[in-house]
């Protein structure tokens, strides 16, 4: 008997050909779009190539029918609203920058998706993720650097659980993004040139400090530009408006590059530093999820992703409470960013662990 997968469909190229991929390792592939959206007419997609609006169904649904594979909407909006798009308010109005992506890929395309799709008897959910799943030794599964670094995907991964893994299948990761493009063409796709998906889903227009007063109801207030030791450099718009490392929008004269340092959101202030003052050796992280391995006994050497476009840098890891692991880096990084993950790969590219930035 055929294993049955499902397959998270977003309207795109990668998704698309990882169904007809599927399709041809013998599966039975069912198509499903994820419906996360909260009011379908105010979504723009087709131009920017968002994954969640209305042209993305009609362009799932007709690789669907292409492939000639079973297709359905699934609603997901609560799941959506409560774990992405409520945690990514909550996180800026507490000084925070958060990876929404994550989040969505943890509680929405996974824990959800995944226990639907159980429920209606498949064996295992896809994704068009540039990324692979492996096995260590010790049979444990972990997500592993997919063939093209340009497109590597694992970073937004790191916190999928074993349970979730172990039913998930990842065919594009073996492949380049020229190569998926190619294969879209070849079978007559027309999503084979579609722009990839850019910047967060749910705020267009990319203006995310106008999206949290809208979305909260609450404007954010004005406090004080400070430096390290206090001193009062000027008022800035509120601290939904800053992350860590930010340069332009500041609004200050100073007669030089100034730079976000942290934001104190107790006190409603945004620290402004030098250039000098944004690097740092080392960070803590907590909320963390174990893959490559099951536990942090002692120290390892890792290689430390602080972002997802960061190109990772050699560092030690060792776990300083029960929730919470400190890593030293060889060299400074730039702009250690609360609210965003670290991710630590071990010798072999796979995930070990991960967690949130605390600070």
């Amino acid at each position: 008997m055929k294993k049955k997968v499902v397959v998270g469909m977003s309207g795109g190229v990668d998704s698309s050909v990882a169904a007809w991929l599927l399709q041809e390792q013998g599966y039975e592939v069912i198509g499903v779009t994820m419906q996360i959206w909260q009011e379908e007419d105010s979504c723009v997609s087709t131009e920017n190539g968002g994954c969640c609006g209305l042209s993305a169904v009609e362009d799932a649904r007709r690789v669907a029918g292409l492939l000639g594979i079973p297709y359905y909407v699934m609603n997901f909006k609560k799941e959506f609203r409560a774990q992405v798009m409520d945690y990514f308010v909550r996180a800026y109005q507490e000084g925070r920058t958060p990876n929404p992506c994550i989040a969505c890929n943890r509680y929405v395309k996974w824990e959800s998706l995944l226990r639907r799709s159980l429920e209606i008897g498949a064996d295992y959910i896809a994704t068009g993720h540039y990324a692979r799943i492996g096995r260590t030794r010790e049979g444990r599964y972990a997500v592993c650097n997919s063939v093209t670094a340009a497109k590597d995907q694992t970073y937004a991964l790191y916190s999928l659980t074993q349970e979730q893994l172990a039913h998930t299948l990842m065919p594009v990761g073996a492949y380049t993004k020229e190569e998926i493009r190619a294969i879209a063409a070849r079978i007559g796709l027309a999503v084979a040139d579609k722009p990839d998906s850019q910047e967060i889903c749910f705020i267009p227009d990319h203006d995310y400090g106008r999206f949290i007063e809208a979305d909260s109801g609450k404007k954010s207030e004005p406090g004080n530009f400070v430096t390290m030791d206090g001193r009062v450099l000027g008022r800035h718009k509120g601290i939904i408006h800053y992350t860590v490392g930010q340069r332009k929008g500041l609004g200050l004269a100073m007669g030089r590059p100034v730079f976000v340092t942290q934001i104190r959101p107790q006190t409603n202030e945004v620290v402004i530093g030098e250039a000098q003052d944004v690097w740092a050796d080392r960070l803590e992280c907590g909320n963390l999820n174990f893959m490559a391995f099951a536990d942090l006994e002692q120290p390892r050497r890792v290689l430390a992703k602080i972002r997802y476009s960061h190109a990772g840098a050699p560092a030690t890891i060792r776990r300083i409470a029960a929730d919470r692991i400190i890593c030293e880096f060889d060299e400074p990084v730039r702009a250690v960013t609360p609210g965003q993950a670290a991710v630590f790969y071990d010798e072999e590219g796979r995930v070990a662990c991960g967690g949130e930035i605390l600070n």
